[in-house]
């Protein structure tokens, strides 16, 4: 078993080691425990909902960070909150639907109520009943709210940490990241529509997989067959000066087919196809720089991606050692003309639980699940691109990425 004290004395992995990545950290109980206290509850931004969710005071939305299930409030005044989603009596959850609109919030099982900032207010027979029973006298309701979560919005996203230490929010990004996010979803945006999907394998390995540009024109047939997205077009993989966040972008309008894809025996590159419906790939230039297809990920669990003119924003959130779940949420702008949001909706079949793109991806994940379980002591090889972590502007036959993942990973860990 994994020694919590001292991980890395049973787990092998050199230090610094970024390319050499041990299959025990997919399949490790202890090491999955380890990461709810170091990682979910460190100094890390986690993002709870879109602030387009708590439109209106008295809204609420559910959110998780890691396994600690979490409700974001807008009180009165108009300011966000988020707090645990645990009574402070009996450990309950205070809020059961996914998403409400209430003046307080009441535990069904014994009726203690708080308001939307977490603060307890009532407590049912808290001085009994016909004098007898009830709470003793020194119990001080103030000692008793529930657990909080530091706040902050950035471009309609709310994010929130257990931890002091946590930097501002655009500090943890850093500009480079800080600027793409604003780039997709700092102006007015709205739902268009939303799902979730149940992934079975270690969350990490989706962690890696939005950051694996490697894989996108080699697994994804459709990205290639209708020439969405190619490693032939203009693109790159831009990192933060950290490494832990990452931009995987091209341009359609460059594609220069290369003859690698047919060296490497790439089905998909090799055939001809039409679409029953072209007009799922019609589009309007909605940058000025060209690129029609980023996909970013913000360190540990979000992902923003912008395909042709489908805006999304999809995080994913263990459940359990070999579970993930998956959610998608489609955005809209508030300016969009009828046309231009039908467009983005009908895009929206691209990607998710059963897109065009991304329905592989459902599965591919499960794969490496199944194939590293049995092999604990052996590691997977990350060195397309090189070994460093720095930003590859030009190529994403790379894997700089998810190196830069890991040494993110690492240095919260403490391994």
């Amino acid at each position: 078993m994994l020694a919590a004290s001292h991980p890395n004395e049973t787990l092998n992995w050199p230090s610094g080691e970024v390319t050499r990545i041990p299959y025990r950290l997919f399949s490790d109980p202890e090491i999955y425990a380890l990461e709810q206290q170091r990682l979910f509850r460190g100094p890390i931004w986690h993002f709870l909902c879109l602030e387009i969710d708590l439109k209106k005071p008295g809204d609420v939305r559910q959110a998780v960070v890691g396994e600690t299930p979490v409700i974001a409030t807008r009180d009165e005044s108009g300011a966000i909150h988020a707090m645990v989603n645990r009574c402070a009596h009996k450990g309950a959850l205070v809020c059961l639907k996914e998403r409400t609109n209430v003046s307080a919030l009441t535990c069904v099982y014994h009726s203690w109520t708080y308001d939307l900032t977490g603060q307890l207010q009532s407590v049912a027979f808290r001085h009994g009943l016909r004098g007898k029973g009830g709470m003793p006298d020194d119990f001080d309701p103030a000692k008793h709210r529930l657990e909080k979560l530091r706040v902050e919005t950035f471009s309609g996203l709310v994010f929130g940490t257990f931890s002091e230490s946590t930097p501002p929010v655009e500090t943890y990004l850093g500009p480079t990241m800080s600027h793409f996010v604003r780039r997709a979803l700092g102006r007015p945006h709205k739902l268009l529509g939303l799902h979730s999907q149940m992934i079975h394998n270690n969350w990490k390995l989706y962690a890696e997989n939005v950051r694996d540009s490697y894989h996108a024109t080699l697994l994804h047939t459709f990205y290639t067959t209708f020439k969405v997205n190619r490693l032939d077009m203009d693109g790159g993989m831009l990192l933060s000066e950290d490494g832990r966040h990452s931009l995987s972008y091209a341009k359609r309008a460059t594609l220069a087919p290369s003859n690698e894809y047919e060296r490497a025996k790439v089905h998909s590159a090799r055939y001809g196809s039409d679409l029953a419906g072209p007009e799922l790939l019609q589009s309007w230039n909605e940058f000025e720089d060209g690129i029609t297809h980023t996909v970013q990920t913000v360190f540990p669990t979000l992902a923003i991606h912008f395909t042709l003119n489908s805006l999304a924003v999809r995080f994913f959130t263990p459940r359990g050692l070999d579970r993930t779940e998956l959610f998608w949420m489609y955005l809209g702008l508030e300016g969009d003309e009828p046309q231009q949001q039908a467009m983005r909706a009908h895009q929206a079949n691209l990607t998710g639980a059963a897109g065009l793109v991304s329905l592989e991806d459902g599965c591919i994940n499960e794969f490496v699940q199944r194939g590293t379980r049995g092999s604990p002591d052996r590691a997977a090889f990350l060195e397309m691109g090189g070994r460093d972590v720095a930003s590859s502007d030009g190529s994403r036959a790379t894997e700089t990425g998810i190196r830069g993942f890991w040494r993110g990973y690492r240095d919260v860990m403490g391994l």
